[in-house]
């Protein structure tokens, strides 16, 4: 007989048992369940809607049962349908009548909204702290490469001369904003819904700051119709790992790159490598490439929970019950993707020659040159005319800017001196860029200090 059953004359086809349960991917929310339902019972037993005793009772069977539900001891049935309604069902064959009284001023619509906010909470603080291991490994590679030079890149053409650890601060503030972010959607996330009821609430006296307060909940849902029909907390979880998971994939690429025997900018651990079933001589940057595949996956779970709510007309509809695999398989990605791709970083070895001959090429410092003629008082758009003429000319000659004789740059302007040379080398390039943002060595090495206090205020 389901707990629900009262009102029916048969029970339902099996095929609709198994169509309808969650429990296959539900019951991960366990220990969120009898945590919300023990502060519940303690909260009816002090408000006096259950006496004291019963609630006692009540609390301590359901600590019994998450303990052997930790154990392996207890087998999820199907024919209950979702987590809430075995863990409700195992306490009534334990404790009989005193077990059916918990659900007492209580929905399986605002119990599911409790339990998933407090798992969504779990896995928020879990992924944050992966975020921080991973920026504290950027900010080590970073404060160990500030003179190395490779070229940065639009276009994917060569652009300006910059550093690596400038490259990689890059990549830090981006996941500097992913885990505020984070830290953004956790505060809308944790707000109480229990007390909304099925949708408008209860009559029972129930003491909804008082449960708030013990399962650490910032404050109450304000509208019971809103508190149990939202899921935007869920979406926007998932847009907030979709945009985790796009800078994941950037670098993914660069890295996939760099490590091409075209660029040769990197080399992977072999750890964090794999090869060919025919071609020997590979040396796979997979890790890499599932992290850019498995983003696929986590923009999908986001199309599906705003798909699934796109036309849902309050209150809560057997719909939403599709919340939980998309957001529960962004969560599961995430956090497969992080640790291993965070440790294919700290052991990857750069190719610092390779990078620094590769800045040499492309006329990355024709920006520079352009830049020093402005500075013996030719405008700017004269100087950018006089660099463009200057590098069709090495380009028909085959040489490098810094490889034009004094004579040929006169041929240009005879603005341009012996100091030129100093001043359109690699190293000046980069140190002369010091404003705050910029590539010289002193400020990045100032950001990376700002960025190790910055994360030694998370923790």
């Amino acid at each position: 007989m389901k707990l629900w059953g009262g009102r029916f004359e048969k029970g339902t086809d099996k095929l609709v048992d198994d169509f309808n349960s969650s429990i296959r991917f539900d019951c991960r929310m366990y220990r969120q369940d009898i945590l919300g339902s023990i502060a519940h019972s303690n909260m009816l037993g002090k408000c006096g809607i259950i006496s004291i005793e019963e609630s006692t009772l009540i609390q301590n069977t359901l600590r019994d049962i998450l303990k052997d539900i930790e154990d392996g001891k207890i087998e999820f049935e199907v024919d209950a349908e979702d987590i809430h309604m075995n863990v409700e069902k195992i306490l009534i064959s334990r404790i009989g009548d005193t077990g059916k009284k918990l659900h007492t001023g209580r929905s399986r619509n605002d119990q599911v909204a409790l339990d998933i906010r407090m798992y969504l909470r779990d896995e928020i603080t879990a992924i944050s702290r992966m975020l921080i291991a991973l920026k504290k490994n950027i900010l080590k590679i970073s404060e160990e490469n500030t003179a190395t030079i490779l070229p940065g890149y639009t276009h994917l053409q060569r652009a300006q001369p910059i550093t690596f650890a400038h490259h990689m601060m890059a990549y830090f503030e981006m996941f500097r904003r992913d885990y505020s972010r984070l830290s953004d959607c956790y505060s809308r996330m944790n707000m109480l819904p229990l007390g909304s009821g099925a949708l408008a609430g209860t009559t029972y006296p129930l003491d909804r700051h008082m449960v708030a307060a013990e399962l650490g909940f910032s404050d109450v849902t304000r509208n019971s119709l809103d508190a149990v029909s939202d899921r935007d907390f869920a979406i926007e979880l998932a847009s907030c790992l979709s945009i985790l998971m796009m800078h994941v994939s950037r670098l993914s690429e660069e890295i996939i790159l760099w490590s091409s025997h075209e660029f040769g900018f990197v080399e992977l651990d072999d750890a964090y490598s794999t090869g060919s079933s025919i071609m020997p001589q590979k040396k796979n940057p997979d890790v890499a490439e599932l992290a850019r595949g498995k983003t696929g996956r986590v923009y999908g779970s986001l199309m599906t929970l705003l798909t699934v709510m796109k036309s849902l007309p309050l209150a809560y509809n057997k719909d939403m019950q599709e919340d939980k695999e998309a957001i529960f398989d962004a969560v599961d990605t995430v956090k497969m993707c992080l640790p291993v791709f965070s440790s294919m970083l700290a052991t990857m070895k750069l190719r610092k020659a390779n990078m620094y001959k590769a800045a040499q090429g492309g006329f990355t410092n024709a920006t520079d040159i352009a830049d020093y003629l402005v500075k013996k008082g030719i405008p700017f758009r004269s100087a950018h005319e006089i660099i463009g003429k200057m590098v069709l000319y090495c380009i028909d000659k085959n040489k490098a800017i810094d490889e034009m004789t004094m004579e040929e740059f006169k041929s240009f302007s005879d603005k341009i001196q012996e100091d030129v040379y100093t001043e359109i080398s690699l190293e000046k390039c980069v140190s002369g860029r010091s404003l705050p943002g910029g590539p010289a060595a002193e400020t990045v090495l100032k950001a990376v200090q700002e960025g190790r206090e910055y994360l030694a205020s998370l923790e």
